[in-house]
């Protein structure tokens, strides 16, 4: 059984993303209470749309801290995922933008979820916050020093950046597989909601066929037969939301009628 099966439960798993209002702190943010309510019904929606599973991440935190999230962000995010957890017997990931892999894996570990998703897990990478460098090394050895088995899903080459370390895909590919000791790979198109290209999703596959491969963005009806050939599961968020946008809340009828897509194709 592969790895992505043995979380999920199922082949090809669906992840929904559940995009969290602004923080407390953050710039357009509102009452906790209010942030909960609005994650909460969006859970509702992915899986009465029965998605296999669940990503949680401060979308709308935007401009991100780089790096290292301020302590009140850890908290807000921790209360939101055990609440999920405690309504949904489904598996849950947790990705702490824009690129806070510790406060993830401490978040994910205490909850007990199942994944955390790094945007920037190894290499270098121009982006809007600034330079963001990889720190597999670090993330690693937090999650032994944890005794946590919670699994780190790793973007090959992350959206809204540009890479500064930039090998060929497929030594891109291997070297976050085998050198960053990720459990699973991400591939995405340049931004949220963009379309991956099919010929580099090949081209991974077939640099680390052992890998299991997710894609990361612009999965929708029109595109997730072709997608599925290649990659191992997906992770949807633009999607799934009202009128295809990101900034929305979920709707349920567009969560169902792709998933009654997806069990079709497996």
């Amino acid at each position: 059984m592969s790895l992505l099966e043995k979380i999920f439960g199922v082949s090809k798993p669906i992840i929904g993303m559940i995009h969290l209002r602004s923080l407390p702190g953050s710039p357009g943010s509102m009452h906790f209470e209010d942030i909960l309510e609005y994650a909460l019904k969006d859970a509702e929606n992915l899986i009465q749309g029965e998605v296999d599973g669940l990503l949680i991440e401060n979308f709308m935190d935007s401009p991100f801290y780089p790096r290292k999230v301020p302590p009140h962000i850890i908290s807000c995010m921790t209360i939101i995922a055990w609440e999920v957890k405690k309504r949904y017997n489904k598996p849950i990931g947790i990705n702490v933008l824009r690129n806070d892999a510790i406060a993830a894996l401490a978040i994910a570990s205490s909850i007990n979820a199942d994944f955390i998703r790094v945007n920037v897990h190894i290499g270098c990478v121009a982006t809007d916050q600034g330079i963001i460098q990889g720190e597999a090394y670090k993330t690693l050895r937090y999650r032994l020093l944890l005794g946590s088995d919670v699994k780190i899903f790793a973007d090959v080459a992350s959206k809204h950046g540009k890479l500064i370390y930039e090998p060929p895909l497929p030594q891109l590919a291997r070297d976050t597989y085998y050198r960053g000791k990720a459990d699973a790979l991400i591939i995405t198109g340049p931004e949220t909601g963009s379309e991956v290209k099919i010929e580099e999703l090949e081209i991974v596959k077939r640099a680390v066929p052992e890998a299991p491969i997710l894609v990361g963005s612009g999965v929708n009806t029109e595109n997730i037969h072709k997608i599925l050939n290649y990659a191992d599961g997906a992770i949807v968020g633009t999607y799934f939301k009202i009128n295809g946008i990101v900034w929305n809340s979920v709707d349920l009828e567009r969560v169902r009628e792709f998933m009654q897509k997806v069990r079709k194709l497996r």
